[in-house]
């Protein structure tokens, strides 16, 4: 097990998400281009289990948010570093994010987004 994966959660306005989902398609197929094995993001839809915190109270979802949970898979941490420098200065992921955080009309506010590395614990196929 050598594989590694950076893991994100955050929220997105409701009306936003099929703008949003139409950018990440395309960032997704960069981060392919740089190294990543997979590209995977959900949207939340049973987020509740009595007992735990939940991702809602975590990023403090606002009513009209939904929340999307994300990793991407690299083959390892060495090719994880070297794909995050190329994809954050890559000037197609620049324009491509430029409209989702104008300040004028914030799809995706970093703020809220909780995010990180994981090296493997237990793997099954």
């Amino acid at each position: 097990m050598t594989n590694y994966i950076d893991g994100f959660v955050f929220p997105i306005r409701s009306i936003y998400l099929d703008e949003y989902k139409k950018v990440a398609e395309k960032v997704a197929k960069i981060w392919k281009e740089h190294g990543a094995m997979a590209y995977f993001e959900f949207v939340g839809d049973d987020l509740y289990l009595e007992g735990v915190k939940s991702f809602i109270a975590t990023v403090e979802v606002k009513e009209d948010e939904e929340i999307i949970f994300g990793w991407v898979v690299f083959p390892s941490k060495e090719i994880r570093d070297s794909a995050n420098e190329k994809v954050f200065t890559d000037p197609r992921v620049t324009a491509l994010l430029a409209p989702l955080t104008d300040p004028k009309k914030i799809v995706f506010d970093s703020s809220r987004m909780v995010y990180g590395g994981f090296k493997p614990l237990i793997q099954l196929n």
